[in-house]
Formats: structure tokens, sequence, C-alpha cells
């Protein structure tokens, strides 16, 4: 019986210091405080429409991601995004001018803060954001680049995202790539009947 009496003792024992331990480790982690950091990923999301017949327009509609994964807000958050191209590329998108006389600006629009003769890059901020917080995702959605092909097409479309804590600025993981040739139909059909 007194054997049993001590086992039951060192296992009641054994439980307290378990808990207190548990409880000292409680205190610990809530003593611990994460590191504010930035840590900013961007990207683009696209689809592509695309014709292989001369003088029909192709498309890609694309969104652009500017995702916050760190501990600390990005402020001022604003995108820019440059197009090579040995095509005329034309970009169109949810954006105003500095000086629109827009009375009403939807609640996702963006404004272009460039030149706006400039056909080759587009920065642009968000009208009714400036901040993207841990967790959060800013999107620039459904811009539109069209282009038509006469022969042969190609073109790359870059992303940048900076804001307060990026001066320098950060390149997106991906970018939107096209090329092609069209040839015309009347051209191949006088290369078969050569053969």
């Amino acid at each position: 019986m007194k054997e049993q009496n001590d086992l039951s003792q060192k296992l009641k024992d054994w439980q307290e210091e378990q808990k207190s331990y548990i409880e000292e480790i409680k205190e610990l982690v809530q003593q611990l405080t994460m590191p504010e950091k930035i840590q900013i990923i961007c990207y683009f999301t696209y689809s592509l429409q695309l014709n292989h017949e001369i003088n029909l327009d192709n498309y890609v509609i694309g969104s652009f991601h500017v995702q916050n994964v760190g501990t600390k807000p990005l402020t001022n958050p604003h995108i820019g995004l440059t197009i090579s191209s040995n095509t005329e590329f034309q970009f169109s998108g949810k954006y105003l001018y500095p000086n629109a006389k827009q009375t009403l600006r939807p609640s996702n629009a963006w404004e272009r803060i460039n030149d706006r003769s400039d056909k080759k890059e587009f920065w642009l901020k968000p009208i009714q954001q400036d901040r993207v917080n841990p967790g959060e995702t800013l999107v620039f959605s459904n811009f539109q680049i069209k282009w038509t092909p006469t022969s042969t097409y190609s073109g790359i479309v870059r992303g940048f995202t900076y804001g307060n804590e990026l001066p320098n600025g950060l390149h997106a993981v991906n970018q939107i790539s096209v090329n092609g040739s069209i040839k015309d139909r009347q051209q191949e059909d006088d290369h078969h009947e050569k053969k």
C-alpha cells in the first residue's frame, strides 16, 4: 500500500512539474515577438487568345498581383509594367489619369503616374489603397494587351513592385512572353504548288 501511495505521489509531483514547465513555455512564447519584415511576392496571371491568321487580333488578358507574405505592411504601393515588342502592342486597363474629370471612380481603379504618351511603360498606383497589409493581396486586374500581327510577332511584359519599403523595386516572379509567326494563306498555297 505504501508503495502505491509513493507511486501515486510521484505521479502527482511529475504532473505538477510538467504543468509548471508548460506554463513557463507558454509565457516565453507570449514574450516572443516576430521581427517586422517586408516580404512581397508579385506575379502575373493571364490567358491568351491567339489567332493564327494574318490581320486578326490577338489578346492577352491578365492581372498583376502584389502579395504581402511578410509581417510588415507595404506603404505607398505602386507598380510598373513594361512592354518590349517588335509589334505594336495596345495596352488597356482600369486606370485613370491624374487630371481626369471623372466624378465616379471605380473602387478597384488605378492611376497612371507616368507620361500618357509612353506606350511601352505603365506606372500605376491604386487610387483607394495606400498600403498592403500582411496577408493581403493587391491586384491590378483584367488588363488587356492587343496586337494584330502581319507575319511574325514577339513581346515580353515585365512587372515590378515599388513602395516606401521597396524603393529599388522588386521584379515579378514571372513575365508574359508571346511570340509566333503567321503565314499568309496565299503564300502558303503558292509554296505548296511549287513543290
